[in-house]
């Protein structure tokens, strides 16, 4: 079985952060393999870094950014097919947290529909624009629900699932560096997109202690024997809610036995086969753990875990494509395709480079697709071991570069902390 999407007719978009699967691949084909980014379609001049991914519905691409120079956030509609400027939005002023020198608030992506494109940022404004720029909703998550407590600025991309946003908010019960509270909750929260209104808010408590409280994932779908569960990770689990109320359906853990508490989880859940993936931090193993069970799960529901020598990410969120995981593991510098019943590694391939690598791969055409913090842009084969070629996309001392690479409509769109990049087939090159 696989992930229901929200726009199921329009598969060429890619509507949410892991795309129209919510797997972080795409059925688009004839895509480029090689390509020189003097040559591309269109690039746009960025105001500032982020790690917001491009977000595509038909003609429109929509991303969050901040503006450097007067330090503000802002929501950006760009133009598919000629990179013009549609609208651009002010969404409020600052555009870091004091000591973080890593990350800014338009880390999270934007996920849109066919009417609205909601933006959420990591001081907790959460916003709705319709397509035409004109704002329809507006709410800040910390003013309602405290300040988020973490070691590091807030991230996570909410999901767009039948008819709702969730969020998840997974912290910690303390304060940090002065921001949260003494008791502070873990969350999910369910958002009726056309109003912004709080549909209802579901408690995930968990017994991990310190930053290990923390994780910087996005909750996904997962359809299994008829049922749905929206999978979240972190706090040393791996849960499953039911879509309607948000109600625990299971729960496994733990990744972390040993307690670790500075083990924050950043990648997101993935799942096929009957086969729910959590990755352990820190270079340790990722766990597969098997769906469609109910209540407290103990480790007779692993199916599998990694050999974490070989297989492990500590950042990169999976991806599926044709019925296998693929794992970049960021630690070990390759990526593995892996059969995801029985965790067997069908093959590695090293990762050129020595930028640190933190982007999600994308594959879709035969093609894996991720880029690294300085702007090199690695395609490997997703049928072999075989780096298909890496290309410079970055501009002198870019770094930090965390954006995931969209594809949609035949087209890629790659985001360096300086610019946008439309890459077509017109973009491509012969040989080289």
């Amino acid at each position: 079985m696989t992930a229901l999407s929200t726009l199921p007719a329009l598969a060429a978009d890619w509507s949410q952060w892991r795309g129209p699967n919510f797997n972080g691949s795409s059925p688009e084909k004839g895509l480029p393999a090689h390509w020189s980014k003097d040559k591309a379609v269109w690039s746009l001049d960025m105001a500032g870094p982020s790690a917001s991914t491009p977000i595509i519905l038909g003609d429109h691409l929509f991303t969050s950014t901040v503006d450097e120079r007067d330090k503000t956030l802002h929501a950006l509609c760009v133009d598919r097919k000629s990179g013009k400027v549609l609208w651009d939005n002010k969404t409020g002023d600052g555009i870091a947290r004091g000591g973080d020198q890593m990350s800014n608030f338009a880390s999270p992506s934007p996920v849109v529909d066919d009417q609205r494109a909601f933006f959420f940022y990591g001081n907790g404004t959460l916003v709705a624009f319709d397509h035409a720029g004109k704002e329809l909703w507006n709410r800040s998550i910390t003013k309602e629900y405290g300040d988020f407590a973490f070691q590091w600025t807030f991230s996570s991309t909410p999901l767009l699932f039948k008819n709702k946003l969730y969020l998840e908010i997974l912290q910690r019960n303390e304060p940090v560096h002065g921001k949260g509270k003494q008791g502070a909750e873990s969350f999910l929260l369910a958002i009726d997109p056309m109003t912004g209104k709080t549909l209802w808010k579901q408690l995930r408590p968990n017994d991990a202690v310190a930053e290990a409280k923390e994780a910087y994932s996005t909750p996904m779908p997962y359809e299994y024997k008829g049922r749905t569960d929206i999978l979240i990770t972190g706090g040393d689990c791996l849960t499953g809610s039911d879509p309607e109320t948000g109600k625990e359906i299971w729960r496994w853990g733990t990744y972390n036995p040993q307690k670790i508490g500075h083990w924050r989880l950043v990648p997101s859940p993935i799942a096929t086969a009957g086969i729910a993936l959590v990755c352990a931090p820190k270079g340790d193993p990722i766990y597969a753990i098997k769906a469609g069970k109910t209540g407290t799960l103990d480790d007779s529901a692993i199916a599998w875990k990694s050999d974490q020598r070989v297989v492990s990410s500590d950042v990169p969120t999976p991806a599926v494509y044709e019925a296998d995981f693929f794992i970049l593991s960021d630690g070990r510098r390759n990526l593995s395709r892996v059969d995801p019943t029985t965790g067997a590694v069908k093959w590695t391939v090293e990762v050129p480079g020595r930028k640190k690598l933190e982007g999600s791969p994308t594959v879709a055409d035969g093609k894996v697709y991720f880029m690294n913090f300085g702007g090199e842009v690695t395609v490997a084969s997703a049928d072999k071991p075989e780096i298909i070629d890496t290309i410079a996309m970055g501009e002198p001392g870019d770094d930090k570069i965390r954006s995931t690479i969209s594809v949609a409509h035949g087209q890629l769109f790659v985001r360096t902390n300086k610019k946008l990049f439309c890459i077509g087939k017109e973009t491509g090159v012969a040989s080289r």
